[in-house]
């Protein structure tokens, strides 16, 4: 697969509410082209209203989004979408099809009939043997259907590829080799990344830059070497703590 060039983002003025819950508050950021950007914070703090405002999941009450310099309302969603690559929280993966049938279902609503070199092609990508191919999702492990969820985002060659806590039901050590793959992925296809996470040590050991979330509005913008120095602010050391706080602990018991 040729390696690509992401594009950038940009946000301005983005808000959207839920009845009285205010998820997005006029959120203005820009992601540079070909980065690989960790937004976190906790649990309704706004992180996936605002990636699905990027692909057009959900529409803002007012503010835009633009891709490339581009509105992404200029077209209709279903275009926009096909240049963005989307993982979801829950994998997504519909049952009734093949692990084949579900990495081309985008190639295949793009019309595109002659799929089956693309999806040996996506299967090696993410480092899973063709023979996975012709299997069902619930044939295989959960990394695994990862794997297949990420390679799906993959099949229709998009810049930008947005990652919502994409590996939060895996055991830790699924978890970080999917991690070290996704970002080595993003390295080789000059991807444009932006990946919702509560999990800060993730966060601070994959991405570029880190984005912390709190109340619909972005608190703390600033490098993983940043935020590890203790210069993200209050709400950004609340986060960081518990990582820090473990690592201490497991260095104690060398002792």
């Amino acid at each position: 697969m040729p390696a690509q060039t992401g594009p950038s983002i940009a946000l301005q003025g983005v808000s959207k509410s839920f009845g009285a819950i205010r998820a997005l508050d006029s959120v203005s950021l820009e992601i540079a082209a070909g980065s690989f950007v960790a937004l976190v914070g906790q649990s309704g703090s706004g992180k996936s209203t605002l990636l699905k405002a990027i692909n057009r999941l959900i529409e803002p009450d007012s503010g835009a989004v633009a891709i490339d310099g581009a509105d992404v309302r200029a077209g209709p969603a279903h275009l926009v979408r096909r240049h963005i690559g989307y993982v979801f929280q829950s994998i997504g993966l519909f049952p009734h099809m093949t692990v084949a049938e579900n990495i081309a279902i985008g190639l295949r609503i793009a019309g595109e009939r002659d799929t089956a070199g693309r999806v040996v092609e996506l299967l090696a990508l993410v480092d899973l043997p063709g023979d996975v191919a012709t299997r069902m999702p619930d044939q295989l492990s959960g990394g695994q259907r990862q794997r297949v969820g990420v390679a799906r985002a993959l099949a229709t060659q998009p810049g930008c590829l947005l990652m919502d806590e994409p590996f939060g039901a895996l055991d830790p050590v699924t978890r970080d080799e999917l991690g070290r793959a996704v970002r080595a992925l993003h390295d080789r296809l000059r991807l444009t990344t932006l990946m919702v996470t509560h999990d800060m040590a993730e966060a601070l050991l994959i991405a570029d830059r880190v984005l912390v979330m709190q109340g619909g509005r972005i608190v703390a913008d600033a490098t993983p070497a940043a935020l590890a120095r203790g210069e993200g602010g209050a709400e950004a050391q609340a986060l960081i703590a518990v990582p820090m706080r473990q690592a201490d602990a497991l260095e104690a018991l060398k002792v």
